[in-house]
């Protein structure tokens, strides 16, 4: 993030909500980590695996895994199938987590999970595509298009994370309160939801609205 889109963020928050202008003031400038490395599939198998989870919950699972695909000297995602179902099981993972790594193994064979097509969608279509794999549901959708393809204009809606921050930030708001705040951080709506992640990261005490 460039300082000249910081403030212009921050003035934003200022338009929006005072207490909002300082908690983006004292968090500073963020980015958006990118997750393009190990390819579309082992992305999306990582967020899955991490649904629901705490995150050092997530991490452990997700190196079980790791380590039990190395041992067995595979791959992702070629290795989420039926015969390693118990192996995966093992790891710490529900049947239906199993069975949501065991779709994207086939959207992948299939020829959904091409970058290319996906990149050039825009994140509701993208959204709408992804969501007919099993297992994948709006907010995995909404990780893949912030954090695999960088679209920096997605509200994370079912994120419970974001909308606590933001009340703990502006006060308690309507859903659609909270939405109208958000809404006017278009187009880097996702920087605010990286925001409000960063703010339940650090709490840095606010003075009293």
């Amino acid at each position: 993030m460039t300082p000249q889109l910081h403030r212009r963020l921050v003035r934003t928050a200022k338009q929006v909500s005072p207490p909002l202008q300082q908690a983006l003031t004292q968090i500073g400038r963020v980015e958006m980590p990118r997750g393009k490395r190990h390819g579309l599939p082992r992305f999306l198998a990582r967020v899955i695996v991490g649904q629901q989870l705490s995150t050092a919950a997530a991490r452990s699972i997700w190196k079980r895994v790791e380590a039990t695909v190395r041992a067995r000297d595979s791959a992702m995602p070629q290795f989420f199938c039926g015969k390693n179902t118990r192996a995966l099981r093992r790891c710490g993972l529900s049947r239906a987590k199993v069975r949501a790594l065991s779709a994207i193994r086939k959207a992948d064979e299939s020829g959904l999970l091409t970058p290319a097509r996906l990149r050039r969608m825009t994140h509701p279509e993208r959204a709408e595509h992804l969501q007919r794999i099993w297992g994948i549901g709006q907010w995995t959708a909404d990780m893949t298009s912030m954090f695999y393809f960088g679209d920096r204009d997605v509200w994370p809606e079912g994120d419970a994370g974001v909308y606590r921050a933001l009340e703990l930030i502006v006060g308690r708001r309507s859903p659609k309160g909270m939405l109208k705040i958000a809404n006017a951080f278009a187009p880097y709506r996702s920087l605010l939801a990286v925001y409000m992640w960063r703010f339940l990261d650090v709490r840095e005490p606010l003075p009293p609205r």
